[in-house]
């Protein structure tokens, strides 16, 4: 089958940092998923496990944690799908990736696909609808159509991660949704999401509050650049508020939490696939309820840009503009 990989760890610049492969197809295990590829798209965490993760010329590595397909075939357990099904998922950290033709995935962490969008469309959601609905509903705890008189402040509203969170504060909870963009471009996305308000993160957080008439907010998700934001978090934040973070980071030093009495949240949606924890198939469930807003008409897609096919060449063009920190909603990919 063809897939696209690496057997070196390589900046994004060199031609052969990605490389178009021919790989063995892959075998379902007993509660897998076969699926057949029909568009994915990229997220840091490729970027991520491009830089750091190793290969070899004997076991190149097979990146991509978003995906919508067709099932090829189903392991002996599988139970809530058949061949034919067209599906999405993000697929898990200690598997193989979906640039592939053919991928296998966990049923449990599976959904089938809004009807209503398009394979190109559709792979935008997976792996940020999961992170910012367990940051949101599993870390920071605010129970859906709860938030009344609160409020959230998105460091980072117009990316991946943001540009779904902010959907589903809006349009499943009751509180004021801030989010924050440093270009015109940015800002109106935010806003045509349904932030009700945007402030701009190259100024002090605080003061860009202040300025923009806003009090202290009592959640933050720090999506982005949180080590040079941490501060300006922690001062934004009213007195036992709360923090969820997704970003990696040198150090974060916890102390400076104590005196507002703040909470801290860390939110990794690989975290239920990694382990198999035994709510491992809520993922699934949240990704069928995304799927059934969608056809809905309540949340959309993030798509924002379609890079063409799946191939090394497009995959690396797509690598760098995730690296550019420019990126907008999220960058798909169909075909091979």
């Amino acid at each position: 089958m063809k897939a696209i990989g690496y057997r070196h760890n390589h900046a994004v610049d060199p031609a052969h940092a990605l490389e178009d492969l021919t790989l063995p197809a892959p075998t379902p295990g007993a509660r897998d998923l076969l699926v057949r590829v029909k568009a994915v798209s990229v997220n840091p965490v490729d970027v991520k496990v491009r830089r750091n993760r190793p290969a070899t010329a004997d076991k190149p590595e097979v990146l991509g944690w978003d995906a919508v397909g067709t099932v090829e075939s189903v392991g002996a357990d599988v139970q809530g799908f058949k061949a034919g099904d067209r599906v999405y998922y993000a697929g898990s950290i200690t598997r193989p990736g979906a640039n592939s033709e053919l991928h296998v995935v966990d049923e449990r962490i599976a959904a089938h696909a809004p009807r209503s969008l398009e394979d190109g469309q559709a792979a935008a959601l997976p792996l940020t609808s999961i992170t910012a609905w367990e940051l949101l509903f599993d870390r920071l705890r605010v129970p859906q159509g709860g938030g009344a008189g609160q409020s959230l402040l998105v460091v980072g509203g117009a990316g991946g991660v943001g540009s779904i969170l902010i959907q589903l504060a809006r349009k499943l909870t009751q509180l004021t949704v801030i989010a924050t963009a440093s270009r015109p471009e940015t800002r109106d996305w935010c806003l045509a999401l349904g932030a009700h308000a945007v402030i701009d993160h190259s100024q002090p957080l605080s003061q860009a509050l202040k300025d923009g008439g806003h009090a202290p907010v009592d959640y933050v998700a720090a999506l982005t650049h949180t080590e040079s934001h941490y501060a300006q978090i922690i001062e934004s934040l009213k007195p036992q508020g709360a923090m969820a973070v997704i970003d990696d980071m040198a150090v974060l030093d916890a102390m400076k939490l104590k005196g507002k009495s703040l909470s801290l949240h860390w939110e990794m949606m690989f975290a239920r696939s990694m382990y198999e924890t035994p709510d491992m198939a809520e993922q699934g469930r949240l990704l069928a309820e995304v799927a059934r807003l969608v056809d809905a008409g309540t949340l959309r897609t993030t798509a924002s840009a379609h890079y063409g096919t799946i191939n090394a060449a497009n995959l690396l063009r797509a690598h760098a503009f995730v690296e550019s920190g420019k990126a907008q909603g999220k960058v798909v990919l169909e075909g091979f």
